[in-house]
């Protein structure tokens, strides 16, 4: 028997990267999966690879009601890069708001149905830079630093009711949002893509970057029924960055 069979899942960002890979671990897993994001056409795309059974295409920060769901993963985020001088006070407000609200209204939304059920799991994904900082990019570390406070308060309002909220902090990681990075980096120095990727590699002391699916498998264990005790942690997927 499938590990989560009998639970579904919903997967913010679920279109791509990150939020995609743990939606295809989850449905390997047994999980029904529900993909949401902002464009239709991606997580059309991810239904039709076999990686979700449902999707809604909307505004995790502004999401429809929702029912029944054992298991949240808030894996919706954005990055912008700038020196903290040329940022305005909207850069801040744009990023709390991909990154933390958007992660504190699906919780607010699927949380009575796992309080009720006694059972659930809400999983953020945060980033390295939820536990250090990192230079010209202010507003994404703030809102990641934000998100990590809001995982360790709640995982601890509900810590006696059958539901666990964790955060993982992975670092650079092959995604659409690294290769943003990339291209920042070649634009400013005049490196190529193999000698922007280098520089970001050389943050991990294993020296490479993640794979989305590094991070996906550490969401379907914390959804087992082994990970009950991992509660509010901050999990790294860094090689040993800190």
């Amino acid at each position: 028997m499938l590990e989560l069979a009998e639970h579904r899942a919903l997967v913010s960002g679920g279109g791509s990267g990150i939020g995609l890979a743990c939606a295809q671990a989850l449905t390997r897993a047994g999980a029904h999966v529900t993909v949401m994001g902002r464009r239709e056409a991606p997580l059309t795309a991810a239904m039709d690879a076999g990686a979700a059974q449902a999707m809604i295409v909307g505004d995790a920060a502004h999401p429809p009601v929702l029912r029944g769901f054992s298991i949240l993963v808030n894996a919706a985020g954005a990055a912008a890069s700038a020196p903290f001088l040329k940022t305005q006070d909207s850069d801040f407000r744009d990023a709390l708001e991909a990154n933390l609200i958007s992660a504190v209204a699906l919780s607010r939304a699927v949380l009575p149905g796992m309080l009720e059920a006694g059972r659930g799991r809400i999983i953020n994904i945060a980033s390295i830079a939820a536990l250090k900082g990192y230079a010209y990019v202010a507003p994404y570390v703030a809102a990641k630093h934000a998100l990590l406070g809001f995982t360790r308060a709640l995982a601890l309002e509900v810590a006696a009711r059958g539901v666990t909220v964790n955060a993982i902090c992975p670092g650079f990681t092959e995604t659409a949002l690294l290769a943003e990075s990339v291209g920042r980096i070649t634009a400013a120095t005049g490196r190529d893509d193999a000698q922007a990727r280098a520089q970001l590699a050389q943050n991990n002391p294993q020296g490479r970057l993640f794979q989305p699916e590094e991070i996906a498998a550490l969401v379907v264990f914390l959804c087992g029924d082994q990970a009950h005790g991992v509660n509010g942690a901050a999990l790294p997927v860094s090689g040993g960055e800190v």
